[in-house]
């Protein structure tokens, strides 16, 4: 009877064991989580360069700013 509750104890720590193993995370803070996530995000193209707005913006103000002096004169 002894032997058995030995041999169901250690069954028992050995399947806890195994089971803590399988929670186990590869990275040990968020921070390098966030980096590799990241990392393969922009690997798969999600982070693509947006349109650079200055630009575009300066060339309407320009515009609307040579339609006004031209309504004006």
């Amino acid at each position: 009877m002894a032997d058995r509750v030995h041999t169901d104890i250690s069954a028992l720590e050995s399947a806890a064991a195994s089971a803590r193993a399988g929670f186990a995370c590869m990275f040990s803070t968020s921070d390098e989580y966030e980096r590799a996530l990241i990392a393969e995000r922009r690997l798969q193209g999600r982070y693509h360069q947006t349109r650079d707005w200055q630009p575009i913006l300066l060339v309407g103000c320009v515009f609307v700013l040579t339609g006004v002096l031209l309504l004006t004169l």
